[in-house]
């Protein structure tokens, strides 16, 4: 059996494209704070010593983390798994020589490791089968994966709530 075979069928005409563009807009006055607009929503992103918001390292952990979540209760409702909750931790190493110019230190995640806490009866195969396709369609994951940044992901299957 290849990796292929798992794969659930895709949930839109494959050969029709289905294009969409994200939009964000960004002030910044002159310091390490700065205001986006996501749509109707307010995002403020800023280092540790003023702390009036997430870095935007820790944003793109607080992405993958929310991109998995869409994607698992994608892929649940397709293949009818049923899971009362998902937890989600993130932790990413940086030398943050990199984003202050140090040449060969790169300025992102050498390695991230998330722990999923699936919170469900289903059977270990069907839950390895979700990881698989997971794992597959998850775009920020396959941004991280695209990155070189070594992705270490633990799935535990806990008691419903």
């Amino acid at each position: 059996m290849s990796d292929t075979d798992d794969l659930l069928p895709p949930s839109v005409d494959p050969n029709t494209k289905a294009l969409g563009i994200r939009r964000v807009s960004m002030r910044n006055e002159g310091s390490t704070r700065s205001v986006m607009m996501v749509r109707d929503h307010v995002v403020i992103t800023d280092e540790k010593e003023s702390n009036t918001g997430p870095t935007p390292l820790e944003m793109t952990l607080a992405s993958l983390c929310g991109c998995e979540g869409v994607i698992i209760n994608r892929c649940a409702e397709a293949m009818r798994f049923q899971y009362s909750a998902v937890e989600v931790e993130a932790d990413g190493e940086v030398d943050q020589r990199g984003s202050r110019g140090v040449q060969g230190v790169r300025p992102y995640f050498n390695w991230v490791k998330m722990r999923i806490r699936i919170h469900t009866d289903e059977s270990e195969d069907r839950l390895a089968r979700l990881r698989r396709n997971v794992e597959y369609r998850c775009p920020v994951m396959n941004l991280f994966s695209a990155a070189g940044v070594d992705l270490d992901v633990t799935w535990e299957r806990v008691a419903p709530c």
